[in-house]
């Protein structure tokens, strides 16, 4: 049974990698680079490739089912990067690893901290020896009303986290849970656009809900309204927020994930001149606080995905029951 991985990480996925590929009697193909049409061949006699949010398009499926690839699962809990529909056209399942909600959960309330302390224009100023007080003054999270689109586990437990703080919490999804009702009420997302004085999002990126937060949905929110995104940077639009942070609209926001961001992060670009302006302008704003898609990365992340995304591979190659195979 043999797997391409593509993506590998030396230093912190690969003593994983060979921990669970010998105790599940898998053979490894191991590659660190993105998945393209340049290394596709390397699947030749897999199975299944196994890789993380590097974007597969249909060209690239039709290279990995000539390859004999009848499974591609995807290192994350999103799939959105996949081309689902190409998939089928070529008899490839896709399955999925998701991780444990904390992680996530844990770094959304650190940006939402950061960003009402603002904690940005704090470091900056702290890095050169600026130690005054005025424009830096911040808000207490017991005041406000937070707005959490999105009650999936990751929603969920940021929702019972933000209780203890003592906030008030607005939340929506198309699925509502009893769970959730303990600490927040369900509102529809007018309410929150009108209520919230944080909204934090937590809902996959589907064609229902791209740009979910824009110019027109922005324009309903509170002014100084904090935006808090850890799920999809598609779930913004760019221009929309840029726009409403120039004119204050938009007090802060704390942003793991952003537009275009494919092929940019987890790559060395230093030395660079990026194609992604939005990005350049976000990071500039002093209220703006910028990761790399990384409010997944923990050392309990790491094991989870390689572990369950191995295990995906091989129950998949027996004809099992696979609880994380999505089409």
């Amino acid at each position: 049974m043999k797997v391409a991985v593509y993506n590998l990480r030396p230093f912190d996925e690969k003593e994983w990698f060979e921990k669970y590929g010998e105790e599940l009697g898998l053979t490894l193909v191991t590659c660190p680079d993105a998945p393209s049409l340049a290394n596709a061949a390397l699947a030749e006699g897999c199975d299944c490739v196994d890789i993380i949010t590097s974007p597969i398009d249909r060209e690239l499926m039709a290279a990995f089912a000539a390859c004999g690839v009848k499974y591609l699962v995807t290192r994350t809990i999103g799939y959105d990067h996949i081309d689902l529909a190409a998939a089928k056209e070529f008899g490839i399942h896709v399955g999925n690893a998701p991780y444990g909600p904390n992680g996530v959960a844990d770094y959304a309330v650190m940006l939402i901290l950061m960003s009402i302390r603002r904690m940005k224009r704090i470091m900056q100023r702290t890095n050169m020896q600026d130690y005054t007080l005025c424009g830096i003054q911040g808000k207490e999270l017991k005041d406000m009303t937070v707005g959490v689109i999105g009650t999936g586990r990751i929603g969920r437990t940021l929702i019972r986290d933000l209780s203890g703080f003592g906030c008030r919490i607005l939340a929506h999804d198309l699925y509502e849970s009893e769970e959730v009702r303990q600490y927040a009420e369900y509102v529809p997302l007018e309410t929150i656009w009108e209520q919230a004085d944080v909204i934090t999002l937590h809902t996959p990126l589907t064609n229902d809900n791209f740009h979910l937060i824009n110019a027109d949905t922005i324009a309903r929110m509170k002014d100084g309204v904090v935006i808090v995104n850890t799920a999809r940077g598609g779930l913004i639009d760019s221009q929309a927020l840029i726009a409403a942070v120039e004119s204050g609209k938009v007090g802060a926001a704390g942003l793991d994930v952003v537009e275009k961001e494919f092929g940019l992060y987890y790559y060395d670009h230093k030395n660079d001149i990026l194609d992604n302006r939005e990005l350049a302008i976000l990071r500039s704003f002093p209220n703006v606080t910028v990761s790399h898609h990384m409010a997944f990365y923990t050392d309990n992340e790491v094991k989870t995905v390689v572990r369950d995304s191995l295990s995906s591979c091989r129950l998949f190659m027996e004809g099992k029951e696979n609880p994380w195979e999505v089409v």
